[in-house]
């Protein structure tokens, strides 16, 4: 079964590109993770740890080294998610007794959105000479690496306030997911380009569905 993490075994070929296992669930897992996260479901956290284990293996295979720590990152915070929304405090509880949706404060905002800038600058310095510190594990450079080190950083920030159901992470969500579909697409990793388009419409429907409940509350 180990050959199916690698991107040249190929699952079949469409319109000219040839899609390898790897990709294919990587992809179908990742969709299915955001769709249940969309819903408030938490069911997405176990799903989503298949879906990075997969990509982990993908990222390093194309040297999109930020992305491939990012997996180790969304490894852990899945397991944490998964606890957090299913053991609230009892104030903090909605109807099923999960986490409830609610509303950053206009400082936890800024230091979120300053802390993901100056990680982007950081991290993009680190990738960018990954190859050259040490050549034995990273042989070819890093591709783009203030742009990958961005949608690594923002991630970071964004799962945090997804763990903790923050409605505002849909919208770091969105922005994340356009730069990610641009890179992909000109890396060449097609169907993750697309999957990332997809995101970024899950991730619009996610912003007005959570809304949409955290308003239900009021009602209850």
């Amino acid at each position: 079964m180990l050959y199916l993490l690698n991107t040249d075994e190929i699952f079949f070929t469409a319109f000219g590109y040839p899609m390898s296992y790897l990709e294919f669930f990587g992809v179908v897992f990742g969709l299915a993770a955001v769709v249940l996260s969309a819903k408030a479901n938490i069911w997405s956290w176990p799903i989503g740890i298949v879906n990075v284990v997969l990509a982990f293996f993908f990222y390093y295979q194309i040297q999109l080294y930020p992305d491939m720590f990012l997996q180790v990152f969304f490894f852990v915070t899945n397991l944490i998610g998964w606890w957090r929304w299913a053991n609230p405090s009892p104030e903090e509880e909605d109807r099923k007794k999960e986490l409830k949706i609610s509303y950053m404060k206009i400082n936890q905002l800024l230091f979120i959105t300053s802390i993901g800038l100056a990680g982007t600058l950081f991290f993009g310095y680190l990738a960018s000479n990954l190859h050259q510190w040490f050549p034995a594990l990273f042989s070819l450079p890093s591709s783009f690496p203030y742009a990958d080190s961005f949608i690594l950083t923002m991630s970071i920030m964004t799962t945090y306030l997804m763990i903790q159901k923050k409605i505002e992470c849909w919208t770091f969500w969105i922005i994340i997911d356009v730069v990610a579909t641009v890179l992909y697409f000109v890396k060449g990793a097609k169907f993750y380009s697309m999957e990332y388009g997809i995101l970024t419409l899950l991730a619009a429907w996610g912003l007005w569905n959570w809304i949409r409940e955290f308003r239900s509350y009021a009602k209850t």
